[in-house]
């Protein structure tokens, strides 16, 4: 057992041999901190361009996660070449599916203007052509030819007509045959008065006749077929002269590009088979009189806009490769999107609608995302591992995955993807990913593991001090001078728990420089020292602990009924801690035992109540292995305990109360009284040794705040674990109470040096007949031990 200097409660850190004045003096950039293992894991992943090796940066929240990732992917990608350009463009031969090309990095934006002003001269030359003289007379000239074999077709049918006794009229439905008699038409009254003879013979001629007229029919369409045909060569020669010798300019020009010149070629072969898209003069002049010729004239346009071309990917003014941060990783926002315009009540979308997402923009590159927003958006993370899978990416709506009736109207063609995925998330998102998804380990190979602390050494106090000067200097904040960052060091162990290391949770020291700044303001110093920092400190604390007075002054009232002096059997004052997220503090709260004669052991009153986590009755179970090891080797341990955290409405967790629930069962087994003016934390094992605790800085102010509110004795204090001596970072007031013999702090080893201090009286130590020294606290268990293994044997007797 040892009690605590007041130079064991906070490590003073020195910088007598850190040759500055004020921060204002030092100009160096303090880089990232103390994340020597992670950076050196985010140099790896950031080399090592092999499929699966994505980077997740996992730490706490303030620890320079972002900040870093930033710096250091934005460094590494300046320095990598500029990505290719993307576009979509109509596909010729399957509408429903645009065609992606890729063109090195600013050649796209080149490619959108060459098409624009091709779309130009087709809507200008081709028309002219056709206006064209010589082409007039070549369109007249086959016009003429087949008009002229029709008419001989016809006078050739009148004369077979004639010598068949008929004459042939013309009509919307064809020819209408009409016999001659006497060199005058009959009529049907005519016909219907001669004999039934001469009636069959003409049948018979008709039919004949009505067989000669049915293929000079037939003559007469497969000329209009080879008119039609002679036509459209001759339109598709002249449009092939027109636009022929630009198209081969563009396939020239982008000749290495295999993918382009099939464009090409099937964007000439549409041109030569919608040539009247371009040929319509009456159209254009009857638009005025035509009730739809702004819709025929829209539908027109629609045309066109096949040849624009949708640059999703623009690299002309990039340097280096592409870093995005997406801040709203909505499916959309990720994967990209296809736009709808309503037409006539109609939803239409075509590719020149395709949007880009971020997966697009960082292609090549580096896509930067936040863990927590990935998982909160749904169907995005299967995206996210569907590209990294396949290493391409589809554009499409949410529900096609899913395997719902389709409502997309296009597929575009999958981009081909090389991205270097970085998230940055929380240790326990990182821990369910893996454990829960196979994929996980597959996609994301490389951790980078953030730290909270780092090694207290002058080279990081030195860093440190650098953070300072750089960070008030670029904020526009206020030097401070040694006592300042002295004080802010102190503060950063503090933040760390250990007298050994320092927090690297940057953003609260941050805020801490603000506020330092602020004060300093108040108090009209244009330096910032130590009083201001501990003003910001306390100032802080205010905003935010009023749930922890709420409870110190139900505690001075007696609502929360817990003794500061005097002593008491079975009850033990134990060190809790309460972290609201925002704000942690310790809280004393009563633990009181009861024993008594019987086999059902120890038995926890919050594990009865469902109040108790699994950690806390494991605590309680440990205590039942270390009374049998010293009491019951000779004989079962006969008891029946309760044990119970006296108005405690919540959950308990943890052992760090194991002890103190122990100290209570020995007290109420012997019926020592307890002095209620110490306090107690630390864990046990089953052979009595004290374990180290978490939050004993928390913990002793507690207890700390309730003795002074009530009144010091001279005899109060704590009692803590020695192995947490290290990690004391206790405030100035505490330290001057120790200092001035108010409160004590005392560090053990083992439950009998504290159940001695306790109690006052000694543990004893057993002798070679497992004898304990009358009148010690041990001979005092055993003994009421065996008189309730009497008691229990007796009554069994009996029954």
């Amino acid at each position: 057992m040892k009690e605590l200097r007041p130079e064991d409660l906070r490590k003073r850190i020195d910088l007598q041999d850190f040759g500055f004045k004020t921060t204002a003096e030092i100009n160096n950039s303090y880089g990232i901190i103390g994340q020597e293992r992670a950076v050196e894991a985010m140099k790896f992943g950031l080399r090592m361009k092999n499929k699966g090796y994505n980077i997740y940066m996992s730490g706490i929240t303030g620890t320079g996660k972002n900040s870093y990732a930033r710096y250091i992917v934005n460094k590494v990608a300046s320095e990598e070449p500029v990505p290719d350009d993307w576009c979509y463009v109509f596909n010729f031969k399957e509408p429903t599916q645009p065609v992606a090309l890729s063109f090195k990095a600013g050649e796209g934006v080149r490619f959108k203007k060459d098409m624009d002003d091709f779309a130009e001269i087709l809507k200008s030359q081709i028309p002219k052509v056709f206006e064209n003289e010589d082409y007039q007379v070549q369109r007249n000239s086959i016009i003429k030819k087949y008009q002229d074999a029709r008419v001989e077709i016809i006078e050739e049918l009148n004369n077979t007509a004639k010598e068949y006794g008929f004459v042939l009229q013309t009509s919307p439905t064809g020819f209408i045959t009409i016999p001659i008699i006497e060199g005058r038409k009959m009529s049907q009254e005519d016909f219907e008065l001669l004999d039934d003879e001469t009636r069959r013979e003409i049948e018979e001629k008709l039919n004949e006749l009505q067989l000669k007229i049915s293929d000079a029919f037939k003559k007469s369409q497969v000329m209009e077929k080879q008119l039609k045909d002679e036509l459209n060569q001759l339109n598709k020669k002249v449009g092939l002269f027109a636009v022929g010798q630009y198209i081969e300019d563009m396939k020239r020009r982008y000749k290495d590009y295999k993918k382009v010149e099939e464009y090409f070629e099937n964007m000439q072969e549409d041109i030569l088979s919608n040539l009247d898209e371009f040929i319509n003069p009456e159209t254009e002049a009857q638009e005025s009189d035509n009730p739809f010729a702004n819709l025929m004239k829209e539908r027109k346009n629609d045309y066109f806009n096949r040849f624009k071309v949708n640059l999703l990917i623009n690299h002309e003014n990039s340097t280096g490769a592409p870093v995005v941060i997406e801040h709203n990783p909505t499916y959309n926002n990720l994967f990209g999107s296809l736009e709808y315009v309503n037409e006539f009540g109609v939803a239409t979308t075509d590719f020149t609608r395709i949007k880009a997402g971020s997966f697009h923009k960082a292609n090549g590159g580096y896509l930067i995302l936040q863990a927590r927003d990935v998982l909160s958006y749904p169907y995005v993370w299967d995206g996210i591992k569907r590209v990294l899978k396949t290493g391409e990416l589809s554009i499409e709506l949410p529900q096609d995955r899913l395997g719902f009736i389709s409502m997309s109207s296009l597929k575009p063609e999958p981009i081909h993807m090389n991205i270097k995925i970085i998230m940055i998330g929380h240790p326990l998102i990182y821990s369910i990913l893996y454990s829960n998804d196979e994929d996980f380990e597959k996609y994301f190979k490389v951790l980078v593991d953030f730290d909270d602390t780092m090694p207290l050494d002058d080279d990081n106090l030195k860093k440190m001090i650098g953070f300072i000067g750089s960070y008030t200097a670029t904020k526009g904040l206020k030097p401070f001078d040694k006592s300042g960052v002295t004080a802010v060091m102190e503060f950063s162990t503090r933040m760390a728990e250990s007298q050994k290391k320092l927090s690297t949770r940057f953003n609260e020291m941050a805020e801490v420089l603000y506020e330092s700044d602020l004060w300093a303001t108040e108090d009209g110093s244009d330096i910032i020292s130590g009083k201001h920092v501990k003003k910001a400190i306390m100032e802080k604390e205010k905003r935010f602990n009023k749930y922890e007075e709420k409870l110190l002054e139900a505690t001075i009232d007696g609502t929360l009924m817990i003794d500061v002096d005097g002593k008491a059997v079975g009850q033990v004052n134990a060190l809790t801690v309460i972290d609201l997220g925002d704000y942690t503090f310790g809280r004393p709260t009563r633990v009181t035992a009861s024993t008594y004669a019987g086999k059902e052991g120890v038995v926890n009153i919050e594990r009865e109540s469902r109040l108790s986590g699994s950690i806390h009755d494991k605590g309680v179970m440990i205590i039942t292995g270390y009374l049998g090891s010293k009491f019951a080797q000779n004989k079962p341990l006969t008891l029946s305990a309760r044990i119970c955290f006296e108005q405690s409405y919540g959950g308990v967790d943890g052992d760090s109360a194991s002890s103190t629930e122990l100290y209570a069962i020995l007290s109420s087994l012997s019926g020592l009284p307890i002095r209620q003016d110490i306090a107690v934390t630390g864990s046990v094992n089953q052979k009595g040794e004290i374990q180290p605790i978490g939050g004993a800085t928390h913990k002793i102010e507690g207890f700390y705040k309730l003795c002074k509110a009530k009144g010091f004795t001279g005899n109060q204090g704590v009692i803590i674990p020695y192995q947490n001596v290290p990690n004391l970072c206790l405030n100035d007031d505490v330290i001057e109470s120790v200092a001035k013999g108010e409160f004590h702090i005392y560090a053990i080893r083992t439950i009998d040096e504290g159940i001695e201090i306790l109690t006052g009286i000694p543990a004893g130590v057993p002798d070679e007949h497992d004898n304990y020294p009358e009148g010690s606290v041990n001979y005092l268990v055993k003994k009421r031990l065996e008189q309730f293994a009497a008691s229990v044997e007796s009554t069994e007797k009996e029954g």
